[in-house]
């Protein structure tokens, strides 16, 4: 399913793919561009056939950030009020991606780069090419960071590694990146695309239910107290235990076979 012609969808056995679609800019930011994503992001969490979601960019780069170029071509500007709605509002697609009960994946390939790897980190998991360039980026262009990379990044590998990508802005390889923690694997340039989509539609064809609180449970330790978390996670597995992909897997165990899953 094809959306517009800057954020595609295409909805696959489960699996929902979202293509960043402005190669001639290494699929920049502007404004369309984050309104469709913000869209195609409400759309993943919302549509009941979508079990998981893939997220890349066309042209062989994932997202360079916020477009630059076109932020120094001396438009009028815009009043201070506006530019905070604006990118409040675009930035929601991080928001929505980190929050929604199903598993994203990020497919890292080109660079990801300022708003393009605060994207990358507001998914589940990340897979990058060989060849790819990870940086945080902002302080080069002299902004301070947005779509919630500070978050992600302080999350993920606590607030000392955060204060060194964001204030010196190294640029990372993807060996280095995964030595990290950052990405979630690393593959050759030429198994990409395979690898990410084989990763993704493994999670849209998994007990989406179980998945989906997996992914809350993680959430929520990110800012409930022990006990909350607990509860949580009490309420969460009682009521995986009555779900017909937890009897699937249950029978497929005793018959020594692999459960067939259908996210119910």
């Amino acid at each position: 399913m094809t959306e517009n012609s800057i954020v595609l969808q295409n909805l696959d056995n489960g699996l929902l793919t979202i293509t960043m679609n402005r190669p001639e800019r290494r699929n920049a930011l502007n404004p369309d561009m984050t309104r469709g994503l913000v869209e195609a992001a409400r759309r993943a969490a919302e549509d009941h056939e979508v079990r998981a979601v893939l997220i890349k960019g066309a042209g062989g780069t994932f997202c360079v950030g916020g477009d630059v170029k076109s932020m120094a071509e001396g438009r009028a500007p815009l009043p201070f009020e506006a530019k905070l709605t604006n990118l409040r509002r675009g930035m929601e697609v991080s928001r929505i991606l980190h929050q929604m009960a199903k598993p994203v994946v990020a497919q890292l390939d080109g660079a990801a780069a300022g708003a393009g790897l605060s994207i990358a980190l507001s998914c589940d998991l990340r897979v990058a090419s060989e060849s790819c360039k990870i940086t945080t980026a902002f302080a080069k262009v002299g902004f301070s960071g947005d779509y919630g990379g500070t978050y992600f990044l302080t999350q993920l590998l606590g607030s000392a590694k955060a204060r060194e990508l964001y204030l010196t802005s190294p640029v990372l390889t993807a060996q280095e990146a995964h030595a990290l923690g950052v990405v979630t694997k690393v593959v050759p340039d030429a198994q990409i695309d395979a690898a990410a989509r084989e990763l993704a539609m493994s999670l849209a064809q998994g007990p989406s239910i179980a998945l989906g609180f997996i992914k809350r449970n993680i959430n929520n330790a990110e800012h409930l107290s022990l006990e909350d978390c607990f509860d949580g996670e009490a309420i969460h597995h009682t009521r995986c235990g009555e779900t017909a992909d937890h009897k699937e897997a249950a029978k497929a165990f005793v018959e020594k076979r692999k459960p067939v899953f259908k996210g119910a």
